[in-house]
């Protein structure tokens, strides 16, 4: 279908960018076209993996402050997440989960499996994600991580996988990323241990 961008005007630019957008789309139903105003983030495409260790049965998740629940009023703004960071210009998906698990959880991962990609919230950002799965050894991992000149305060959990789900279900685990790997994972262990375990 046809659509055109008739102006755009950056608001705000910092971490984010934020872009006031007027455009036009035809309609489902024909006729004049649709003219409508529109605020974006333009953001960064980030990248997740859920790290999982077949030998031990274990997964590697990590706990963070976040904003977005701080300031809506969530009693607990700690949130239970995978491994994840935004792709620097001239980085590979790949490379940004291997960089990040070293930098979120000191792990190392291999043989990553493509999970999904998707729109974080595409009535209002640019933002894609893509979300994988990686093989680990979780005998060793645990503790606290983060660059420090990202302000990051990470706390590593190597949960057994009954854990994890038990924690989805409860609905403990709150936000897409995490949400849509685990539910994956559930529907996919067994290929996965296959894969790894030998």
């Amino acid at each position: 279908m046809r659509w055109k961008i008739l102006s755009s005007e950056t608001r705000f630019q910092g971490f984010l960018r934020l872009d006031a957008v007027e455009l036009t789309h035809e309609t489902f139903a024909g006729g004049d076209d649709l003219r409508i105003h529109r605020e974006c983030l333009d953001r960064k495409h980030a990248v997740g993996v859920l790290a999982f260790d077949p030998l031990r049965d274990e997964l590697v998740m990590i706990e963070q402050f976040r904003i977005g629940p701080a300031l809506n009023g969530d009693a607990d703004p700690w949130q239970l997440e995978i491994i994840a960071g935004y792709t620097e210009p001239g980085e590979s998906a790949e490379e940004v989960i291997h960089r990040e698990a070293l930098e979120e959880a000191n792990i190392e991962i291999q043989d990553p499996v493509a999970i999904h990609e998707y729109y974080s919230s595409p009535g209002s950002s640019t933002e894609t994600i893509k979300v994988y799965a990686a093989k680990t050894d979780t005998s060793s991992a645990g503790g606290v991580h983060g660059l420090d000149t990202e302000g990051e305060d990470i706390k590593v959990h190597v949960l057994k996988t009954a854990e994890a789900f038990e924690l989805l279900d409860q609905g403990k685990v709150r936000s897409a990323m995490p949400i849509i790997a685990l539910q994956w994972f559930r529907a996919n262990r067994a290929s996965l241990v296959s894969r790894w375990a030998g």
